[in-house]
């Protein structure tokens, strides 16, 4: 599920793939647009100034001019779970977002991407 997901984000953001299929793409740590607007970062633990355990998101999407960051988190879960699952991740990257504004001065929110295993998605939060 993450695999065609990510392509299709870096597509969109303008960031440059290596292959012209999801399924031959293999994602880089760090990835840029050719304008230099947006970064990304896959799976990568972010440093902070103190300790916090949930430090790495499955991406991060820096938006440099517009001083924005998101966390992207994927997970698929029992139907019954997705909207659980979907808190639980906002909750659990709470720190995270909290010191990522703080160090770096932007806005961060989280996105979590849940999916159920019958295919129930979580329409609780607006991305």
């Amino acid at each position: 599920m993450c695999a065609p997901l990510y392509f299709n984000i870096y597509k969109e953001l303008g960031v440059k793939v290596d292959s012209e299929h999801w399924y031959d793409h293999v994602p880089k740590s760090f990835e840029t647009d050719h304008e230099g607007k947006v970064t990304i970062l896959w799976n990568q633990q972010v440093r902070t100034n103190r300790t916090i355990p949930n430090n790495k998101p499955d991406n991060i999407i820096r938006y440099n001019k517009k001083v924005r960051c998101m966390l992207v988190y994927v997970a698929i879960s029992a139907d019954i779970n997705v909207i659980k699952r979907e808190t639980e991740k906002i909750l659990i990257y709470k720190d995270l977002i909290i010191e990522i504004q703080h160090m770096c001065n932007v806005k961060a929110k989280v996105i979590p991407l849940i999916t159920g295993a019958t295919g129930t998605i979580s329409k609780s939060h607006n991305t």
